[in-house]
């Protein structure tokens, strides 16, 4: 599927800050950039970094006070890989890559450890591979209401348990948590979300099962066979669309993503087992 894509940031800058961002899409086997450009406002110096193994692309800049902008804008060919869930098993602990320990660990956001006993009293019984982690998305939307403002930045996965409340960022770090917990490695995933209303940079995550990532949304909100990635990481403090060193004030942001081809609409939050990329015997992109 074809889509037409991108961002408008902008902000009034009280002091000289850097701002590190993360809205390009990921430099991925299975997404071809058929073109794309971004443009500051004013033109300024850029220091750019792709990480090797996720593909996340990173772009600095250092801003002096006054009103300043970043538009973004892309056309990508995404491919997916479909899948019948019932197929997918899990790895055991004991067979993983070691280099997918980050993913398997807890992190920042991504409390595992403090869920360990829940996720084996709700989840542990139930039959291994890609359904058991359905089953969590199930759970989480089921009993976790998606609710704006209910968390902040420092809101833990531990925490949206506790609130029952929470928004995408919530639902991923959440779902990710009770996969870590249950030895299955799971990583949080930023993206453009195709069928999302409104439009807005969206949190997912993927598993790790049968030696491939697979994706999974537990706000059931946005088509799986329509995200189109930005960035990877641990939990959200590694891939923040932006952030900034510096006072700042946000005066402005829009997030778009559209279809641009005439083919049939993604299917509607598809039942298949849905990647993005090819199988990943370790914890990188490929």
């Amino acid at each position: 599927m074809r889509f037409k894509l991108g961002c408008s940031l902008a902000y009034e800058v009280k002091e000289p800050t850097t701002f590190i961002f993360n809205v390009e899409v990921a430099q991925l086997r299975s997404l071809d950039i058929a073109s794309e450009s971004l443009t500051l406002a004013p033109d300024l110096a850029r220091r750019v970094y792709v990480t090797p193994d996720l593909k996340n692309r990173y772009l600095g800049v250092n801003v002096q006070p006054g009103p300043f902008s970043l538009e973004y804008k892309a056309e990508v060919e995404l491919t997916v890989l479909r899948a019948d869930p019932e197929t997918i098993s899990e790895t055991p602990v004991s067979e993983l890559p070691l280099d997918i320990l980050p993913f398997l660990l807890p992190s920042r956001f991504v409390s595992s450890d403090r869920l360990a006993a829940f996720a084996e009293a709700e989840f542990g019984h139930l039959p291994k591979g890609h359904r058991r982690v359905n089953a969590i998305c199930n759970w989480i939307h089921d009993n976790i209401a998606y609710q704006r403002g209910a968390s902040d930045g420092e809101t833990t996965a531990d925490e949206s348990l506790l609130k029952r409340a929470g928004v995408c960022r919530d639902f991923a770090h959440l779902g990710a948590a009770f996969c870590r917990a249950l030895g299955i490695p799971a990583r949080f995933v930023s993206c453009y979300a195709y069928g999302l209303v409104p439009s807005d940079f969206h949190a997912v995550f993927e598993a790790y099962l049968d030696g491939r990532w697979w994706l999974f949304d537990a706000t059931r909100q946005a088509h799986l066979d329509g995200l189109v990635r930005i960035g990877i990481g641990r939990d959200a403090a590694e891939i923040a669309f932006a952030t900034p060193y510096g006072e700042m004030q946000s005066t402005g942001m829009e997030i778009r993503i559209d279809r641009a081809d005439g083919g049939p609409e993604p299917a509607e939050r598809t039942v298949d087992a849905i990647s993005t990329e090819e199988p990943a015997p370790h914890a990188g992109a490929v």
